[in-house]
């Protein structure tokens, strides 16, 4: 077929139940008379646009497909870390074994399969997020239509548990105040002080702390104003900045004000502190 701008197509006309039907084999010249031919002999005694559309409606139903549609659907709600997270194991562990197969064929076996090796590593815990992520992406695919249960339910108790070592909160005064002291005398860098400083008069996460930026900081009104972006519920924050926090905050700007966060990499003042330099300390 060649079209009045010059363009040249190969089309397959062919009849179909009564009905007349057609399908592009290719643009000429990137698609030769021999090739054109071969495809159009594949073609023949059957419904090429049907299979074409089979095959689409298959590449549609893969894990992969499937993940990836839920991970845009949760891209709002989920705090960008977890999305990382999340991106992370399924590219690592879960797509090269189960993303190009159709979701409704995987059997539990399978999964157990992809999810041995992770946990001979000694990755616990990155065994079981691993296993959460294939539940929740065949409860989608069941809610859409492609698959008809969650075969990840099988797997209870097929995995270790994971060794949980619980940190138990303090609250006597008496030992609050201990910590405190020992805040006091850290011997280290001058912001990782002033961040441990800050932790208790503002109560926030310290992933929130260490990615704290200038921007928020209002010293004036005494207010932070963490936007919802990077709060685990997708709410803006506005944190009561005690006078003792103004305090630690006004000598901090003097050392940091020129970096985007009041905690900068000691690497690079593009990037925040360390998620585990707090932790560490």
């Amino acid at each position: 077929m060649v079209n009045p701008n010059g363009s040249r197509w190969w089309r397959f006309k062919y009849k179909c139940d009564g009905k007349k039907r057609g399908i592009s084999l290719g643009v000429y010249p990137d698609v030769t008379l021999q090739s054109a031919g071969e495809q159009l002999q594949n073609a023949r005694g059957i419904d090429p646009s049907a299979q074409r559309r089979t095959v689409r409606t298959a590449r549609a139903d893969t894990f992969k497909a499937i993940a990836e549609e839920w991970l845009e659907m949760h891209a709002e709600r989920l705090a960008p870390i977890t999305m990382t997270k999340a991106r992370w194991i399924l590219g690592s562990f879960l797509y090269p074994r189960l993303g190009s197969r159709p979701i409704a064929e995987i059997a539990a076996p399978e999964v157990l399969a992809v999810l041995r090796p992770i946990e001979s590593r000694g990755m616990n815990e990155t065994t079981h997020r691993a296993l959460q992520r294939c539940g929740q992406i065949f409860r989608y695919a069941i809610a859409t239509g492609r698959a008809t249960r969650d075969i990840t339910s099988d797997l209870r108790g097929a995995l270790a548990p994971v060794v949980v070592e619980n940190r138990a909160p303090i609250t006597e005064p008496a030992k609050i105040g201990a910590l405190l002291r020992a805040i006091d005398d850290y011997i280290g860098h001058p912001t990782t002080l002033m961040a441990l400083k800050l932790s208790p008069l503002v109560f926030l996460r310290p992933s929130e702390l260490r990615a704290a930026e200038w921007s928020e900081i209002d010293l004036q009104t005494a207010e932070w104003r963490v936007p919802a972006a990077r709060m685990t519920m997708r709410e803006r924050h506005i944190v009561p900045l005690a006078s003792q926090a103004v305090a630690i905050l006004r000598e901090l700007r003097s050392v940091t004000s020129k970096a985007k966060y009041l905690f900068p990499s000691l690497r690079t003042s593009d990037r925040a502190m360390s998620v585990n330099t707090v932790n560490a300390a």
